[in-house]
């Protein structure tokens, strides 16, 4: 499936919530969903393998406000708030360690990738498979672990996805084509709509590694040029 370039306000639409905050536990489709950044300067130790199958997310801070004046990096990640509630980390902490119990099925998560702002990919569907608690060298942090799958259907089981199944195009690549292409579908001009395309299709041989090999096309030409490889 090409990934989809949205703005902020069309990734609303899509969820139906107003996204505000990087974890979403549980929105109102019934999914949970993760916003997440690997560019320079991001706020969190977001990491994704170079075939998309694997996204290791980092937890978030608690609010300075929360903090006694104290710098939110230098505390630890909080599974509750002061008044005992748990935060988005608690219940997505709780929905990990039931997965990995067996106490029902792995949470679905969208992940949405941020490439500057205002500009975000979708980067598909994941399981929430496992969490975990890591010292980075000043506090503690949360590491939730996640494995892409292959359908959006609600109910289906997890599918651990193999690297030559899972064509993710890195997020410095997207960007760097984003920038190349002027956020425009290069055959029309079209800025609404845009999906990145493989130039030589990945069934074909075709790398994700490279701008070289991607471009930016509106759905309409993204599905004519399919049907004509098709």
């Amino acid at each position: 499936m090409p990934a989809r370039v949205m703005s902020h306000l069309e990734m609303c639409l899509r969820e139906g919530v107003s996204l505000q905050r990087g974890m979403n536990f549980r929105v109102r489709g019934g999914h949970s969903v993760l916003l997440m950044s690997v560019q320079p300067g991001a706020p969190y130790r977001d990491q994704l393998s170079e075939d998309g199958t694997a996204l290791h997310y980092e937890g978030h801070d608690a609010p300075r406000h929360t903090t006694g004046g104290l710098d939110p990096k230098t505390v630890d990640q909080p599974l509750r708030t002061p008044g005992g509630k748990p935060t988005q980390n608690g219940l997505f902490f709780e929905a990990a360690l039931a997965a990995e119990r067996g106490e029902g099925a792995p949470e679905r998560v969208r992940v949405y990738e941020k490439l500057r702002p205002g500009i975000w990919a979708d980067n598909g569907t994941f399981h929430l498979m496992g969490a975990a608690q890591a010292w980075d060298g000043a506090r503690h942090v949360f590491i939730f672990r996640l494995k892409a799958v292959g359908s959006e259907e609600e109910g289906a089981p997890p599918v651990a996805l193999h690297p030559e199944r899972r064509r993710l195009i890195p997020g410095w690549v997207k960007l760097a084509v984003w920038q190349r292409d002027g956020g425009r579908c290069v055959e029309c001009g079209a800025r609404d709509d845009l999906q990145f395309d493989h130039v030589l299709p990945w069934a074909r041989g075709g790398t994700s590694l490279t701008p070289d090999n991607v471009q930016l096309l509106c759905a309409r030409h993204n599905r004519e040029k399919s049907a004509r490889i098709g």
